[in-house]
């Protein structure tokens, strides 16, 4: 269900390997190198580019990458909701800093 009009917006992708396990970071273009902080959850999250900084996609390719991941970490409000409208991600797993969404997941074989 990718929706071709998300190929206007883009995202850094980041693939890191370790042993078999393929974790994807990605984080919404302007999100990269910010400090997201929300006070009252006493939450300061960094968009390190040494984390998140790689390919510059569009949403599409992102969430065909994605979809082989076995590990993900994602930031912003494009890449989350794209995601969660492509079944990747259930809204209940989704932490909103400050009005920033994060989500993770874990392919458990």
């Amino acid at each position: 269900m990718i929706s071709m009009d998300n190929d206007q917006v883009r995202v850094y992708v980041k693939i890191h390997k370790y042993g078999e396990e393929r974790i994807i970071a990605i984080c919404d273009e302007d999100l990269l190198g910010k400090n997201i902080i929300d006070e009252e959850k006493g939450i300061k999250f960094y968009v390190d580019p040494y984390f998140y900084k790689g390919e510059l996609l569009s949403i599409s390719k992102a969430l065909m990458l994605l979809k082989r991941a076995s590990i993900a970490n994602l930031v912003g409000k494009n890449i989350v909701n794209a995601a969660k409208n492509n079944g990747l991600i259930h809204e209940n797993a989704v932490l909103y800093i400050k009005d920033i969404p994060h989500a993770q997941f874990a392919i458990l074989y």
